[in-house]
């Protein structure tokens, strides 16, 4: 399981000293606690992994915003670490799917259902979801979507 790996990550990282790493993890801990606090008034998924992979494409997500905020106003040393810290949660994330095997497998749900327009990419996308949410970012998979359908 990938918490099993995360908690493992955070004795190692803090056996070795890493302060970068260490506190990294720590914050995927909190998101993961938050996240598990939610889903008690929720329904929570039945795979915890897919949760799990949930908060971190989502902390992903955000750094990456982050960046692009602190690059723009001229902040290198604040983008660089939001990007020491989009390292260190990737280590975390199932091994994602090659361009050409996701743009595959996205064509393939493309015509099952028989999208043919922009109108259909809510259904495309809640399947791409459905079958292949730890292995393909949401973001990456928005933007196939969209190339593929219009």
């Amino acid at each position: 399981m990938i918490r099993d790996d995360i908690k493992a990550a955070l004795v190692t990282a803090m056996k070795s000293g890493d302060k970068a790493a260490t506190g990294t993890i720590r914050l995927i801990q909190s998101a993961l606690k938050n996240r598990d606090i939610e889903a008690r008034t929720g329904k929570a998924p039945e795979d915890d992994d897919l949760l799990v992979t949930e908060v971190l494409q989502k902390m992903i997500k955000q750094r990456r915003e982050s960046v692009d905020l602190y690059r723009k106003g001229n902040r290198a040393e604040l983008a660089d670490a939001e990007e020491a810290e989009i390292v260190v949660i990737e280590r975390f994330l199932p091994q994602q799917m090659s361009e050409d095997d996701a743009r595959a497998a996205i064509q393939a749900i493309i015509a099952e259902i028989g999208a043919s327009s922009m109108k259909d990419m809510g259904k495309v996308m809640a399947l791409v979801k459905e079958r292949h949410a730890s292995s393909i970012e949401p973001a990456r998979a928005s933007g196939l979507v969209r190339g593929l359908l219009g």
